[in-house]
């Protein structure tokens, strides 16, 4: 395809994802209250006393827009196998026939990382981070959270979270298809934990053990991605090398 076309199928996947986008939010927007909204405020208010177990809106439409704001985030993250299908049928005409076939396996893992990455977040650094923080300064210091704040917050880390996981999907594929190699990534791999840390420092919230617990699965993902490509590496050279010649007996067929 010309540029042009190639212009015309970005713009006709974008106004799909649109479309699935605005459906998806509709229907989630029905949904905020319960159960997503309570599923969000179960981190703060574990670590919160029973009576401190509030949230604030300092603006008539503040709440209204929260809600909207939930909608919209819920809507990406239900609809995600959609989005990456989506992704993948835009670069597929620029693939092999043997590549095109690995939409199901593409669409699959990039959604369960990204859905690992958010469960992360929730599951783990939620719960470290927000009792270190409702708990630091004097005891006559207390919290008064913002509904914006809070669930912005909450939605902003999971969703970077879940970007930062598509880390290995991104790398294995690029792999796969010969753009990255099993050797240069050994190599670099000084580099690659410093770039890592940067990543970290600026997604993680401001503090050393929020940042550890995110460097940690990035570099084990990195260290499994590049063992995976130099698997697929391995296998392509078997897959690639001429057949083995039969040896040659100079006595079949002859007499002893």
């Amino acid at each position: 395809m010309g540029f042009w076309q190639h212009l015309d199928e970005l713009k006709a996947r974008l106004m799909r994802c649109l479309i699935a986008f605005f459906i998806g939010f509709m229907i989630c927007y029905f949904f905020a209250d319960k159960p997503i909204l309570e599923f969000l405020q179960k981190p703060l208010f574990d670590a919160l006393p029973p009576d401190q177990r509030k949230l604030y809106f300092t603006s008539l439409f503040e709440n209204f827009m929260v809600h909207l704001k939930i909608a919209g985030y819920s809507s990406l993250f239900f609809l995600l196998p959609f989005y990456f299908y989506q992704l993948w049928a835009f670069i597929a005409p620029g693939l092999h026939e043997k590549e095109k076939k690995l939409v199901i396996p593409f669409v699959t893992t990039a959604t369960f990382f990204f859905i690992a990455g958010a469960a992360f977040a929730y599951y783990v650094l939620f719960p470290v981070g927000f009792k270190y923080f409702v708990q630091y300064g004097l005891s006559t210091d207390m919290p008064l959270l913002t509904i914006d704040s809070y669930y912005g917050t909450c939605l902003k880390l999971m969703l970077l979270f879940g970007a930062a996981f598509e880390l290995p999907v991104v790398m294995i594929l690029l792999g796969y298809l010969g753009i990255l190699q099993s050797d240069t990534l050994a190599a670099q791999r000084k580099n690659a934990i410093i770039g890592i840390t940067v990543v970290a420092a600026f997604i993680a919230p401001p503090d050393a053990v929020s940042m550890l617990m995110l460097m940690a699965p990035l570099i084990l993902m990195y260290e499994g991605a590049r063992i995976v490509i130099s698997i697929i590496e391995k296998k392509r050279v078997k897959e690639n090398a001429p057949p083995k010649e039969p040896d040659y007996d100079p006595f079949v067929g002859q007499s002893k």
